[in-house]
């Protein structure tokens, strides 16, 4: 028994040594269940930004030196935004780029029908991206 118990002090398998590392545990694990469900709580509140989407819907390429591109505008009502618009040739180098201010309106989803000049021959048109201004 008496090297038994020397064993277990030289190597800190006490019973004080346990009780403190199961308290250390319980501690641990509190602080990690409170900062994930505060972490929980801030991203559900955070989630609430008006969204903004855009779709390409049609382009026609008018002549060499201009694209017409036809396309949607999805976001909340009265809020403005802003949209680039792009013409591109057949190696996917941008030829044309516009930026069109989108303005408030009642509806929810809106198409709209911009005409951009380009420096060649563009074999698309299309929207590159929106954001809420």
């Amino acid at each position: 028994m008496a090297v038994s118990t020397q064993l277990d002090d030289r190597y800190g398998r006490t019973r004080n040594r346990s009780r403190r590392d199961r308290r250390t545990l319980w501690i641990a694990g509190s602080v990690f269940a409170v900062v994930l469900a505060a972490w929980v709580i801030w991203a559900g509140l955070d989630g609430a930004k008006p969204v903004i989407d855009a779709r390409d819907l049609a382009y026609t390429v008018v002549d060499d030196r201009t694209v017409s591109v036809t396309f949607s505008v999805s976001m909340p009502a009265g809020t403005t935004s802003s949209c680039a618009v792009e013409a591109l040739n057949e190696s996917f180098t941008v030829v044309g780029w516009k930026v069109v201010d989108i303005p408030p309106s009642d509806r929810f989803t809106r198409a709209f029908t911009e005409t951009v000049r380009t420096s060649e021959l563009a074999t698309t048109g299309l929207i590159y991206q929106c954001w809420l201004t």
